[in-house]
């Protein structure tokens, strides 16, 4: 903060040289500033002192708690309005909701954002009657340093905000304004910034986020055929079968070739050996 303090006496001083005001206003201007400044420096320097001082004077812990839950039911539906009750009991918000059906397969997918105050209690609920998960990662992760180091940088923030807010309100020309003002837009992106961040802290805080998939595995395809349509499928099946072997001889065409060629090749020497046999009968 102390380079704040020489900042703003250095621009003063440039200012007074330069400037167009008159040699009294200058050294009025100067005197404003550096008394301004010096305050400024000490009580800054105050405020961010007391970020490692907050920060170990921790009253509330700040975990994001983290769920993921896949189990095989079966009674999907059944479970299905069973979570659906736990999460009303529970007061959580239902953030994706979505259903698939394979060949042997209906799987469920939820996912919720539940009151940490109430995130134990729904697992449990959630838990009674599986016999057994295939997956069930419960994650916890504390976040309470950078929360408290957030608020109290933001609290410096700020009060350095009003400080030049001060400065501003002490300002002789349209210059020394402009440059408080260019100074006073950073420091206002970093509070919406830090703002922002502590925003989304506090709602991974105090809403948890569960993950849920359960399954039933079933030899049923979910498709009824007519007899004709059977047929007509055995058809295709017996086509596509022809197809794909007439497909493998053309991949074996070079097969086909050499072994002509081989035969071919007997064949002329089979020829060859007649030929010269007959002379000698």
């Amino acid at each position: 903060m102390k380079t704040i303090s020489l900042f703003l006496f250095g621009f003063v001083l440039a200012c007074s040289q330069g400037g167009s005001p008159p040699p009294y206003a200058s050294e009025t201007a100067e005197i404003v500033y550096k008394d301004a400044a010096d305050e400024l420096s000490p009580s800054v320097e105050m405020v961010e002192e007391t970020i490692s001082n907050e920060s170990s004077e921790i009253s509330e812990q700040k975990i994001i708690k983290t769920a993921r839950l896949s189990f095989e039911t079966q009674e999907v539906v059944a479970t299905y309005n069973r979570i659906i009750q736990l999460a009303e009991q529970h007061k959580a918000i239902i953030q994706n909701d979505n259903s698939g059906k394979g060949y042997n397969r209906i799987t469920q997918n939820i996912t919720l954002r539940v009151p940490t105050e109430n995130f134990q209690s729904f697992i449990n609920g959630v838990s009674e009657g599986v016999a057994y998960f295939d997956l069930q990662d419960i994650s916890r992760q504390d976040v309470t340093e950078e929360f408290v180091d957030l608020e109290a940088r933001l609290k410096a923030k700020r009060e350095l905000e009003k400080r030049y807010l001060e400065l501003l309100s002490q300002a002789k020309n349209v210059k020394e304004m402009l440059e408080i003002e260019r100074e006073l837009s950073k420091i206002r992106e970093e509070i919406e910034a830090k703002q922002g961040r502590l925003k989304y802290l506090q709602s991974r805080v105090s809403m948890s986020t569960v993950h849920i998939e359960f399954y039933k595995i079933t030899a049923e395809t979910g498709i009824t055929q007519s007899y004709g349509q059977k047929i007509k499928n055995a058809l295709q099946g017996g086509w596509d079968g022809v197809s794909v072997f007439f497909l493998g001889i053309i991949y074996l065409w070079p097969l086909f070739v050499l072994a002509v060629l081989v035969l071919l090749f007997v064949r002329i020497i089979v020829l060859r050996k007649r030929k010269n046999k007959k002379p000698n009968n």
